[in-house]
């Protein structure tokens, strides 16, 4: 038991001299700098596909722990990091809209700016930080503001997909008994026309089903008939020819 005392006692003691970023590591609210060891507050990686695009979230999920949080422990007014430890990464396979502002396909640190009736969401070109201390506002990519709403009770931090349709979502914070969607949309008819585009030049090509395929798929969307009527006579002119094969 001694023993036991005195390895506490020196841990205490390490703790107090030596400077550790503050985070969710340890119970005494020190951080690892040289291990990799379990954190308090653990990671997850949330994507939602709407048509050929991917939103993927990768972030850390702080716990309520029984205290006050926005306006007390994350202070109203302030730059705060959307969940714990490094930067809340998020990041978009191809060009998207974020509350009808353009924002161009990439990764980008998630950073918010509470307050009791406005959020500031904030897409930052800096994705490799540890959360929001060396934040810089002159490497925003885009901010947008919402308003936050009410939710049932969240004891871990979650961002989850929700009002999905066929090209948007709402992109939610939810912690405690808060609630913060964000809404992305992305040009989803114009993305799938580029992916058909650029399949036909590979082995989508080399088949009449490839092009009978995308002259369905816009046909379906109603825009762009003389491409689908293109793609169509190729698909007649591949499957007539030897071996089905335009040469």
């Amino acid at each position: 038991m001694q023993i036991v005392n005195r390895l506490f006692l020196r841990l205490a003691l390490v703790s107090a001299v030596i400077a550790l970023p503050a985070g969710a590591q340890f119970k005494n609210g020190s951080q690892a700098t040289e291990l990799k060891l379990p954190t308090l507050s653990q990671r997850s990686i949330v994507t939602q596909r709407i048509g050929l695009s991917d939103i993927t979230l990768n972030y850390c999920r702080p716990l309520v722990g029984g205290r006050e949080l926005f306006g007390k422990t994350i202070a109203y007014g302030q730059v705060w990091r959307a969940g714990a430890n490094e930067n809340t990464v998020i990041s978009f396979t191809d060009d998207v809209s974020v509350e009808g502002k353009p924002l161009a396909a990439g990764t980008y640190g998630l950073h918010m700016i509470p307050t009791a009736d406005q959020w500031t969401i904030i897409f930052s070109k800096n994705s490799t930080s540890w959360g929001s201390f060396s934040y810089d506002e002159k490497e925003d990519a885009l901010r947008v503001n919402v308003k936050p709403q009410a939710g049932d009770f969240e004891e871990a931090l979650a961002y989850t997909f929700e009002d999905l349709k066929p090209n948007s979502t709402a992109v939610t914070l939810r912690w405690a008994k808060v609630a913060v969607p964000f809404h992305v949309s992305a040009d989803v008819n114009a993305i799938v026309l580029q992916s058909i585009k650029n399949q036909l030049r590979s082995v989508g090509g080399f088949s009449w089903a490839g092009y009978d395929e995308a002259a369905l798929w816009v046909l379906d969307t109603g825009e762009n008939l003389d491409q689908a009527m293109q793609w169509e006579d190729r698909s007649i002119l591949t499957s007539s020819s030897p071996a089905g094969l335009v040469i």
